[in-house]
């Protein structure tokens, strides 16, 4: 972590190295967070009370964008996030909220966690990585919001609540 950040840096003379935080996809696209909300209406993750400032691939994608083609160079390590951290459980009920359906956090332990995906497919080893993820989530990692979204582009990020909003068919399929 953070080894492209410093060869970039120091080998390129015009810069810009993005930093985001966990995806908003992650809820509704091909993941395991989205695959459990769409079988069990639960979100499953060891990543107890912690909280993340999802941010939408959109707003990564304005920020990219702007770095690209903004006269000056940024020269910058843009750390983006949403407008908000949340727990996962608050993500729940953000969704539950937003599209009227049961949806809840069910918090397990790591191996518990290494276990179920490993169950689902994914091979041993990598579900080790993503639930030392989420462990690190738990530790507090992931706890931070930056304007980057704002600053750079001039307007908002959006919220996560504004994401759900706008995907609610995908959470009712």
């Amino acid at each position: 972590m953070g080894a492209l950040y410093r060869l970039v840096r120091s080998a390129v003379p015009e810069w810009a190295v993005l930093r985001p935080s966990w995806f908003m996809q992650n809820f509704t696209g091909d993941h395991a967070v989205a695959h459990s909300l769409r079988a069990d209406r639960e979100v499953v993750t060891a990543t107890g009370d912690g909280r993340v400032a999802f941010v939408d691939a959109d707003d990564i994608a304005a920020v990219a964008f702007r770095a690209l083609t903004d006269p000056e160079p940024h020269d910058a390590e843009h750390v983006i996030t949403g407008p908000e951290a949340l727990s996962y459980a608050d993500a729940a009920a953000t969704i539950a909220r937003v599209t009227g359906l049961p949806v809840r956090h069910r918090a397990v332990d790591v191996p518990e966690l290494v276990d179920r995906l490993d169950a689902a497919g994914v091979p041993r080893a990598f579900a080790a990585v993503l639930a030392g993820l989420d462990e690190d989530i738990r530790r507090g990692a992931e706890d931070r919001v930056t304007d980057t979204v704002a600053r750079v582009t001039g307007r908002p990020a959006r919220s996560f609540a504004e994401h759900v909003a706008a995907h609610r068919e995908v959470f009712a399929a």
